[in-house]
């Protein structure tokens, strides 16, 4: 590692999902900070580009893993590509086939290459039916920032000063309207039906905050038949704007910058409000916030949890993706009025 300094490149290998790379913000914030001349090339997939697109010295290399980089001759030809960016190290904050298949190859230019630890065995020993050990592991923030240091740049996430609000562009303005109301964001879907509030509940929360006539909603999402739902719930209240097909990205992330408050599962949306230091209320179904993936510098007052005196298996895994027997309604414990109050709580204080 002799050619460490503080002008030198690092290779950040993040792919995804959505949420896990908006995650990597902080981080490099934090990293960037201490070290202002260091040289920041994020390798990822194209639609996360504008997630980057607020901070300086950090570029965006595009993996087209479908395509050009796809299978073992894609990555030699994506290896080829980022030897010629000149890179003194590498953060593999994803750990997985492909990137350890290119730490092998960055192995020929005796290139320093970090991976993150996952965590793997303490999170299936919180995951478990049995002998469950339930208890707060460490931050996918810290298990990040973990590598960093590694690499021989420590980083102290305790004052990260984050991204900052981003001018509405016309067609949001227009989108979303002028005026004095509290400005609401609602991201009903995640991953996993595991981690996502039931729909007919949500309605009940978007319809008592409309009916306070002092919030303006707008709605999150992706996929056709998310916005379909969405522009269906549009329809139903006046106070209510579905943004999900409407813009891209960048617009997105514009808004998400300027709200008062988030409403999210425990999903992507989440995060990227909390990388602007936007308050955020979330709900989480069959996983928890002890496994990690809790929002950046968020109040754990503000997560709204089943109960597991009643749901004793919750976390049943980490992406939410198993369903224990019985397990059907545990979203269905928490209430719409429990997430009502909480939010005007928050909106008021």
């Amino acid at each position: 590692m002799d050619k460490k300094g503080s002008k030198s490149h690092i290779l950040v290998i993040r792919l995804s999902a959505m949420g896990d790379v908006a995650m990597t913000i902080p981080v490099l914030i934090a990293l960037l900070a201490k070290n202002p001349e260091l040289k920041i090339t994020v390798l990822t997939k194209k639609p996360f580009t504008p997630i980057f697109s607020g901070l300086e010295n950090v570029e965006v290399y595009v993996a087209d893993v479908k395509k050009t980089h796809k299978g073992l001759v894609g990555l030699w030809r994506l290896y080829q590509e980022l030897k010629k960016l000149q890179i003194d190290y590498v953060a593999d904050l994803h750990n997985v086939l492909r990137s350890r298949i290119l730490k092998k190859y960055f192995a020929l230019g005796k290139i320093p290459f970090i991976q993150i630890d996952k965590g793997r065995v303490e999170k299936k020993a919180l995951t478990r039916s049995k002998n469950k050990s339930f208890k707060q592991l460490k931050t996918t923030h810290q298990r990040y920032a973990d590598v960093f240091a590694d690499l021989g740049f420590p980083i102290d996430l305790s004052n990260t000063k984050l991204l900052d609000r981003q001018p509405l562009s016309e067609k949001v303005l227009e989108l979303v309207g002028q005026d004095t109301k509290k400005w609401v964001g609602v991201a009903p879907f995640a991953a996993h039906e595991g981690k996502m509030y039931p729909l007919t509940q949500m309605k009940q929360v978007i319809e008592a905050l409309n009916n306070t006539n002092k919030y303006k909603i707008a709605l999150f999402g992706g996929g056709a038949n998310e916005i379909k739902q969405l522009e269906g719930i549009e329809k139903e209240f006046e106070g209510v704007v579905n943004m999900a097909g409407r813009l891209n990205l960048s617009e997105e992330l514009s808004l998400i910058s300027n709200l008062d408050l988030m409403l999210s599962m425990d999903s992507g949306n989440a995060h990227l409000a909390a990388n602007y230091g936007i308050p955020v209320v979330t709900i989480w179904g069959l996983t928890h916030p002890y496994v990690g993936f809790y929002p950046f510098n968020q109040s754990l007052e503000n997560a709204l949890l089943v109960d597991r005196k009643q749901f004793p298996l919750i976390p049943s895994s980490v992406y939410g993706n198993k369903l224990p027997k019985g397990y059907d309604n545990v979203m269905q414990s928490i209430t719409p009025e429990q997430v009502v109050t909480k939010i005007s709580q928050l909106l008021a204080s």
